[in-house]
This record gives structure tokens, sequence and C-alpha cells, in this order.
């Protein structure tokens, strides 16, 4: 039986279930690029902690959490065949709930970004734009290999690393943190693409153009890791050029841990994508940390 509360004759979703169609595991991504952002801005958090804490909800429970509720809004049908349990299918969000919160989300954020400042607003839109056009018709940028991740990556990775840094310097970010945002961004394409290894038969059924689909599993999973790992080395070669040698050699000595355990993935990227996801992808993002802490200095 759906678990609803009933006000004034109307159903009403249970918090537990509203927190579920968020997904809270998914927002650590980009909360972690938020810190990345943060940190990268050199700014003393001391005046600007109010800052911190808005960026962080705005970053995970806001645009994250509206994006989770826009896709699972638009897979319903799918879902109520594949994983009938999931908040939506299975009745707990009631009638057209799915679709208010992922409405009243989108609202909410855009005003709290607005209240950050002018170039967090703007990430914002373009955050929540992608977030649409990913799980929305008549785009629906999932269904492809190249697009779909490409979204994803821009919105988890480099919108919220700029949002960390606007938001603390209330400025536009200066050219090396952008060139670097870029860089993590194209890296995180690779990223993406291996979250679809799990899904081809899947993906086949239901007319989904993952890479692993369209270039067979072994080419998307060799282009999937030199997509991750050609941003790093450019990363490391101009954090060096720049005048920070140190935070050039954590990106290279974790890209060398990555290229290490790269062979193992391309044995079987089916099999050993989630392994690779807890070890490959963690080097990857603790390099965005070291990167950031080169830019601060």
């Amino acid at each position: 039986m759906a678990r609803t509360a009933t006000v004034s004759g109307s159903t009403i979703p249970a918090g537990r279930d509203v927190l579920q169609l968020l997904k809270p595991v998914t927002w650590f991504p980009p909360m972690w690029a938020f810190m990345c952002g943060v940190v990268s801005s050199g700014e003393p958090l001391a005046s600007r902690w109010p800052f911190l804490v808005a960026g962080v909800l705005l970053c995970g429970p806001l645009v994250c959490g509206t994006s989770q509720a826009v896709n699972d809004w638009f897979d319903r049908h799918v879902d109520a065949i594949n994983e009938p349990d999931r908040p939506i299918p299975s009745g707990r969000i009631p009638g057209r709930w799915g679709l208010a919160i992922a409405i009243i989300g989108s609202i909410v954020s855009l005003i709290a970004g607005a209240a950050i400042g002018p170039w967090v607003l703007v990430a914002t839109a373009v955050g929540l734009a992608s977030g649409w056009a990913y799980s929305a018709p008549p785009f629906r940028l999932k269904t492809s290999g190249w697009w779909g991740p490409a979204a994803v990556a821009l919105s988890y990775e480099g919108l919220s690393w700029f949002t960390g840094a606007a938001a603390m310097s209330g400025s536009l970010p200066g050219t090396h943190v952008l060139v670097v945002i870029l860089l993590y961004s194209l890296g995180a394409h690779g990223i993406m693409t291996l979250n679809d290894f799990k899904a081809v038969e899947g993906d086949i059924a239901t007319g989904v153009r993952s890479l692993p689909v369209v270039l067979g599993v072994e080419r998307a999973a060799r282009l999937a890791c030199a997509v991750m790992a050609v941003p790093q080395v450019i990363v490391a070669a101009l954090l060096f050029d720049w005048g920070h040698p140190r935070a050039a050699m954590v990106v290279a000595a974790v890209l060398v841990a990555q290229l290490v355990a790269m062979p193992r993935l391309l044995r079987d990227p089916r099999k050993y994508a989630p392994w690779y996801n807890g070890t490959g992808v963690t080097l990857y993002v603790s390099g965005m940390l070291a990167a950031a802490f080169g830019l601060a200095a």
C-alpha cells in the first residue's frame, strides 16, 4: 500500500518517499566538485560561510535532487516495468506529484542561485536546463551515448565547480580555473560512460544508444579510458606551466594509478566497471581536489 498522507481530501507523498525520489546518494559528486570550486577560489571561509552552506545545498539536494525527480517522472513508464518499487510507479509518489516536485525544485533552485550571486544563478539555470533536457522530451539526451554523458558530466563536475568558485569569490572565476573546470568536465564524460556498461541489454531493448551499444563494449571502454586520461595529462602540464609543480605531480601520480587500474577494467568492462568506479574514479576526483589547491596557491 502506498505510504501517503491525506490533507483536505488529497494525498501527498510521505517525506521519506520524496527523499528517495531525490536520491541522496547521487548528491555527493556535485557536492565534491562544489568543494573543489570553493578551494580553487582561494577565498577565506570565515567571511563567506553562508554562501558555502547555501552552495552545498544548491548543488546537492536542490539542483541534483531536482534532476533526479525530473528523470524519474519521465521514466515512470519504463520504471513501472523494470523497477516497480520506485516511488512513482509504486504509487508512493501519487498522481502528478513527481512532476510537481520537479517544478518546485527548479523554482527553489533558481531562487537560491539568485540569492547567492548572478554567476551562480547562470550556472544554476544551465544545470537545470541540462537536467530537464537529459530526461524530458523532445530532447531526451539520455538516449544518446554522446550527449547524455556530456550533460551529466557538465552538471555534476563543471557547473558545480563553477558554482563553488563563483559563490566564494562573488565573481566570474579566473581563466585558469575555467580551463581546469572544462578539462575535468570533458574527462568526466568517460566516467559517465562507465555507468552504461551495466545496462547494455536494457538499452538495446529501449532504444537507448549508449556508447557500449553503439561502439560495442570493448571499444566504448577504451574510449572512456582515453577520455578520462587525456584531460588529466593536460591539467598536469598546465599546472606545472602555471607554477604549481606540487599540484601537477599529485595529478600526474593519481593518473598513473588510474592507468595501472585500467587494464583490469578493459579485460571485462561489464564486470569491472563497478570496481573501477570505486577505485579509478576516486583517484580522478582526488586529482580534482589537488588541482583546486594548486589553483588557490
